[in-house]
Parts: C-alpha cells; sequence; structure tokens
C-alpha cells in the first residue's frame, strides 16, 4: 500500500495501477473485480475501516463490494444513480446496453449487496467532498479534497491505456461510457476545481494536477 497523501492510501495492485483501489480515511473506496477480495482485505487488515463507497457500479470497481463489506462488517455506500445497480448486482443498469457490456457483468462483477447510504453531491466520505460526475455511468460520483486539491476522478478520466497499458490521459471507452459528451461535461466541471494531484480508477496518480486541467481544455464539446 502506497501513500498518496495524509490519510490517503493506494492498494497495491497487479498490474500496478491497473484497477485502483484507496483507502481515504477510514472509508475503503471502490473493490475491483470479484477476485480482489483477498488482496484488498490483506492491506488493510489491522486498520480502523468504518465504511464502503463506491465511484461507480461498474464490474471492476463493484467486484468485490459485497464481500469486503462482509468481511469487515461495513456499511456500503453509494450514488442514488448506481444504487439499484449495486444492490441488485445486475450493473448492466450502470452500463451502455451492449453484449459486451453483459459479458463484462458476467465475468468481473460480484453480488449485490444492500445499500446503506445513497450518496450525493456534497455529501463528506472520509475526508472528501463528494462530486456529482455523471455520464461514465449514470450515478458516477468523484471525490474532492479542498485543503490539498486532491482529486479522485474514478472514471471520468483514465490515465492509462485499458488494453496496453501505456500510461497517459484519455477519456474512458465508449464502449463501458453510457454518456460520453455528459461525461466531458462532468470532466470540465472537476477540472475547474484546478486539483493539484489527480488520482484515477485507472492509471498512476498524477503530481502535476496542471496536465490534467489542460488534458480537459482540449477535450470536444
Amino acid at each position: 500500500m502506497k501513500q498518496i497523501a495524509d490519510d490517503v492510501h493506494l492498494l497495491d495492485g497487479v498490474p500496478p495501477n491497473g484497477i485502483n483501489v484507496y483507502l481515504i480515511g477510514d472509508v475503503l473506496l471502490d473493490a475491483a473485480t470479484k477476485f480482489e477480495k483477498r488482496r484488498i482485505l490483506r492491506q488493510v487488515e489491522g486498520r480502523t475501516i468504518r465504511a464502503h463507497a463506491l465511484t461507480h457500479a461498474h464490474p471492476d470497481h463493484q467486484g468485490a463490494s459485497k464481500a469486503v463489506c462482509e468481511a469487515l462488517e461495513v456499511p456500503f455506500w453509494v450514488s442514488e444513480g448506481d444504487a439499484e445497480a449495486a444492490e441488485t448486482g445486475d450493473l448492466t443498469l450502470a452500463m451502455p446496453k451492449s453484449a459486451l457490456a453483459r459479458m463484462n457483468n458476467r465475468m468481473l462483477s460480484g453480488p449485490g449487496h444492500p445499500v446503506a447510504k445513497r450518496l450525493k453531491h456534497g455529501d463528506f466520505v472520509g475526508g472528501f467532498t463528494v462530486i456529482e460526475t455523471p455520464g461514465h455511468s449514470p450515478g458516477h460520483v468523484s471525490y474532492w479534497r479542498e485543503r490539498d486539491r486532491l482529486l479522485i476522478t474514478g472514471d471520468v478520466v483514465f490515465n492509462m491505456h485499458i488494453l496496453t497499458g501505456a500510461p497517459g490521459l484519455r477519456q474512458p471507452p465508449r464502449l463501458f461510457t453510457v454518456d460520453p459528451a455528459l461525461n466531458r461535461e462532468s470532466a470540465r466541471k472537476l477540472a475547474a476545481l484546478r486539483p493539484e494531484i489527480v488520482c484515477f480508477g485507472h492509471g498512476p496518480v498524477l503530481a502535476n494536477g496542471a496536465r490534467f486541467v489542460e488534458f480537459v481544455r482540449g477535450l470536444p464539446a
């Protein structure tokens, strides 16, 4: 586990930065695929975890959610827009209607789990403010901490190529994004915060937030 900033840790994964899971304060943020229960629980062993929250209910972020919530005996927090998908385990509700989305759901998602709190814009989670950033999924949310200008984007923007693993800022794949135009609007909302440190659902942490702002500025309308 790598410390990114005060009370912010990035869990180790294979490959590194492929599917990121964070510990923000006492909240576990995202849970990778259904195959990641052991590596997540091993790394948070001995730490105080009070809740598990999602950026969005896609199979590579929700997969081990039920398992970690039950193992750690913590509540599950998901945005209003993605809560039904997270509770039922039918993550196609938060994904484009395609055969690839259905296959991805079958291969990587975990069972549904009751949502104890439906997150909304302005809520506080692990010392961060919830920012509604729909587009990649209907209820996608990002997390912002004003005091050190640290942003966790989820999948609004990637910092790697999902197939090659090559680092670099890019939009999330259209195949897995419900509304690409709305997602770009969400990216512009985040860039307007002028973050200094940017953490992603996929790809390494970016210590130069100005690069993120410049990338978003170049996105099409």
